[in-house]
């Protein structure tokens, strides 16, 4: 029951389907989650990964073998979208088992770029992200969604550590 007066937050949480991000889900929840908290559960899948995860050399325009990898190609998207398709509905349950208002939205994009926007369109009060935990170097050259989050946010950010996967520098 919703506690009389109190202000309803909007808060995003980014999830990519990490120990990460189920470990930021799970520490807001533990936390600091409020009764009226209206939560966005935000996946942004990332299909370049597909073809980068398979190996696949895609030929010069003009080649021959460019027809077959596109059959390939095609074939593993729709092997994504159905494995991802399965993972929204998961986070769909999240919330169900949470007993939370709140929905789940799945955009394509820049992940650090569509949390924000997100976060922005739904006027959030809060954005919740799991880090990897990269290494000083690793992100000085790979960058990091949480370091983007946090330098674009108009809102606070709350990036959750996950204490057994910390770097030391």
């Amino acid at each position: 029951m919703a506690t009389e007066g109190a202000k309803e937050r909007t808060v995003v949480i980014a999830m990519d389907g990490s120990e990460y991000s189920d470990y930021a889900f799970d520490w807001y929840w533990a936390n600091i989650h409020k009764e009226n908290d209206k939560v966005i559960l935000v996946h942004c899948p990332e299909y370049h990964t597909v073809v980068q995860s398979h190996g696949l050399n895609v030929p010069p325009f003009g080649n021959a073998m460019v027809m077959a990898d596109v059959t390939v190609i095609t074939e593993m998207m729709k092997e994504e979208e159905t494995r991802i398709k399965g993972f929204l509905e998961k986070l769909g349950q999240k919330l169900k088992d949470r007993k939370s208002g709140g929905k789940v939205k799945s955009v394509g994009g820049s992940p650090g770029e569509v949390i924000c926007k997100v976060a922005n369109d739904e006027h959030a009060d809060l954005i919740v992200t799991g880090t990897r935990g990269m290494g000083t170097i690793r992100r000085t050259f790979l960058g990091s969604i949480s370091d983007y989050i946090i330098h674009h946010s108009h809102v606070p950010v709350l990036v959750c550590r996950h204490k057994d996967h910390q770097h030391h520098h």
